[in-house]
């Protein structure tokens, strides 16, 4: 599973969720989020488990199963996942017992819930490579917000069509890497990912319209397939201002 993942309590087989290290780039408040979404949803699930057997059974294919079940539950296409992924042996009434104790636990962890950063679940953001043609005012905005460069060096920020135009030779060298994040058809960032002594450097923007929504979390998601796709086999840095890296 791309977000999180259920696993199995060795004691007794009781759903547990935990945090891949693949997606150590997340905040902790959107982890705890993100983890809630998925109790939430395990607990829906097994509350309601008859119309989810029916939807299951109904459905063509796993991908329409899941579909099926996030209509169903009101939930992400991760949650669904989840519930999909659940097995026999993790529907009991202790099991019940276990994930409403988790999600008790985590509501009273978080101020916020899933839906109101409905953007960290990443469904409906994409990412498409950046356009010299097109994405010109996107990358204006992150400069005139950050104000150094755009290779990730930290130098000052050069003249616009000049740091354009050495991304795209970089891009072509098979050095560089840009994305614009789309949501909706609205532009609200910008991930960049730089090869640099044998690892891929990413760095992700958001333009301050749309930050404090779960956005960078998505992006986050999305740019790691991207990123494998242009530079396979590459270490992927997460870099992120005043932070430690992480790998």
């Amino acid at each position: 599973m791309d977000l999180l993942r259920v696993g199995a309590d060795v004691a007794g087989d009781v759903p547990t969720l935990s945090v891949p290290a693949t997606l150590g780039g997340m905040t902790d408040p959107d982890k705890a989020a993100a983890r809630r979404d998925i109790t939430d949803a395990l607990l829906s699930a097994l509350n309601r488990r008859h119309e989810v057997l029916d939807v299951i059974v109904d459905a063509e294919d796993r991908n329409a199963a899941i579909d099926a079940v996030a209509n169903l539950l009101g939930t992400s296409r991760t949650a669904a996942e989840a519930v999909i992924g659940l097995s026999f042996a993790q529907i009991t009434k202790e099991s019940r017992r276990q994930i409403a104790a988790e999600l008790d636990d985590l509501n009273s962890q978080l101020s916020f819930t899933l839906q109101e950063r409905p953007a960290s679940a990443g469904d409906t953001l994409e990412l498409r490579p950046f356009s010299a043609t097109y994405d010109r005012d996107i990358f204006a905005a992150r400069t005139t917000d950050v104000g150094a460069s755009g290779d990730g060096s930290g130098a000052p920020a050069a003249d616009l069509d000049e740091e354009i135009r050495a991304a795209l030779r970089r891009v072509d060298a098979e050095e560089a890497a840009w994305f614009v994040a789309v949501e909706g058809g609205q532009k609200v960032g910008m991930v960049f990912g730089e090869l640099v002594s044998g690892e891929v450097n990413v760095r992700i923007w958001i333009h301050p319209d749309f930050r404090k929504r779960g956005y960078g979390t998505a992006a986050l998601r999305k740019s790691r397939s991207e990123m494998a796709s242009y530079f396979p086999a590459v270490p992927m840095v997460v870099r992120a201002p005043g932070a430690v890296p992480q790998r």
